[in-house]
């Protein structure tokens, strides 16, 4: 069964912690803090794939993390960063990833971070100045992102093949292209995209057969409407009409108007893609009716066409010609949009650096039962990194809480030392000095 579409969770590695360690050898008295650095946490990559197929591997393993940084150790030892997780999608990937972030994969070896790992802590030898010469506190790795992402696959095809059920798309993908579908003489025969190839003068295109469209396809009725995003990525239409549809069926007419219909009802452009209209299964029409059906539809379509072709793929009628106006109409030269690749990660400062500004300030208010709280991403991971129980580390913290100026505006919001303070998940009184 063909896949189109997955959900997974992914979930960035967490970071190393910092190391509390002393420098201790033989004559050396004062070797001082020599505490390392963790590891940060890997990512977790997505990777375009030409061997893929389709997202069904994803449909039986969802959740994907990334490995752990390790852990400094003494003698300024870093922790290796974690190992990380890549997952293999298949060209003409799209992502709705974390916090909005989109992603576009057509084009084999592209790689796109949706989870990026978190952060290593600082070894207490990052913590060493003249005034606090022996630090016996480090900082906490961070932990990544996390969360559940949306994967859709749009086949990269140059022109796919349109018409309602039963117009003989699979026959005559079969007869174009080494393609295989399976082939039946019953409504929805097909009931998953199939690609073929066509080589011509040292060019090739790619055919889309795209399972037949019903009325009100575009809101969901029916099979098409699964696969109607399929023909996002191509760059020409071929609209297949039944010359003499079987009694009781829509007319020719009627089958073209309901399928370009839900074409502009699904958007993305399709309506606007230059079309071939094909009347098949020409062999059940004599060739007086078949050239008179030709100059009918030419004249009924105008320019709204780039040609109106008639073929049978039982017979072999007009194939070449198909074949002939497909590389005219599909350009040769013409590049299907590849997003930038991701950028690769920021080399890490050795030293962190908060100073809030813009989205990374923070408010202070003042709860109904006397604390106050801090509100602010950069404030929450300050705090986040560090040990309360920690009585260096908690100073360290009111240190920098005066730098950043959180406690001229805790004062100005009535605070008094001993109040209450919660920043995140973390409540602790405070008595700056």
């Amino acid at each position: 069964m063909f896949h189109d579409r997955a959900r997974i969770w992914v979930e960035g590695g967490h970071g190393g912690n910092g190391c509390v360690s002393f420098r201790r050898e033989a004559h050396v008295p004062r070797g001082g803090p020599d505490g390392g650095d963790g590891g940060r946490g890997g990512d977790v990559v997505l990777v375009c794939d030409a061997s893929r197929r389709d997202l069904s591997h994803l449909r039986i393993s969802r959740h994907f993390k990334a490995g752990r940084g390790e852990h400094g150790r003494g003698k300024q030892q870093h922790g290796a960063r974690g190992e990380d997780r890549v997952v293999p999608v298949p060209p003409g990937t799209t992502v709705e990833g974390l916090e909005g972030r989109r992603y576009d994969l057509v084009r084999p070896g592209q790689r796109a971070v949706v989870a990026h790992g978190g952060s290593g802590g600082h070894g207490n030898k990052r913590f060493a100045t003249s005034v606090r010469q022996a630090p016996r506190f480090a900082e906490r790795g961070l932990p990544g992102e996390s969360g559940w992402i949306e994967l859709r696959l749009r086949l990269l095809a140059d022109a796919g093949l349109v018409g309602l059920p039963n117009a003989g798309k699979s026959s005559l993908l079969a007869r174009l292209t080494r393609a295989k579908p399976k082939v039946g003489a019953y409504p929805f025969t097909t009931l998953e995209p199939v690609l073929g190839t066509i080589e011509a003068d040292d060019r090739q295109l790619v055919l889309a057969d795209i399972p037949g469209l019903i009325e009100g396809a575009a809101e969901g009725a029916g099979l098409g409407h699964e696969f109607l995003a399929h023909v996002e990525r191509c760059k020409a239409l071929v609209h297949l009409v039944e010359i003499a549809p079987p009694e009781g069926s829509p007319s020719p007419e009627q089958a073209y108007e309901i399928v370009r219909g839900e074409l502009r009802e699904h958007g993305a452009g399709l309506g606007e893609l230059p079309e071939l209209v094909v009347l098949t299964k020409a062999d059940l029409v004599d060739a007086e009716r078949r050239e008179r059906e030709l100059e009918r539809w030419r004249e009924r379509l105008g320019g709204r066409a780039v040609a109106v072709l008639a073929v049978s793929a039982a017979t072999g009628f007009g194939l070449d010609e198909l074949r002939r106006e497909l590389m005219r109409v599909v350009p040769e030269d013409e590049e299907r949009h590849v997003p930038a690749p991701a950028p690769e990660p920021e080399f890490e400062a050795e030293h962190a650096v908060y100073r809030p500004g813009g989205e990374q300030g923070f408010e202070v208010e003042r709860e109904g039962d006397g604390g106050f709280r801090v509100h602010g991403r950069g404030i929450e991971l300050l705090f986040e990194r560090h040990d309360l129980e920690n009585e260096e580390a908690l100073a360290y913290l009111e240190e920098r809480l005066r730098e950043i100026g959180v406690i001229a505006e805790l004062e100005r919001a009535g605070f008094e030392p001993g109040d209450e303070v919660r920043i995140g998940e973390r409540a602790f009184e405070l008595d700056p000095r």
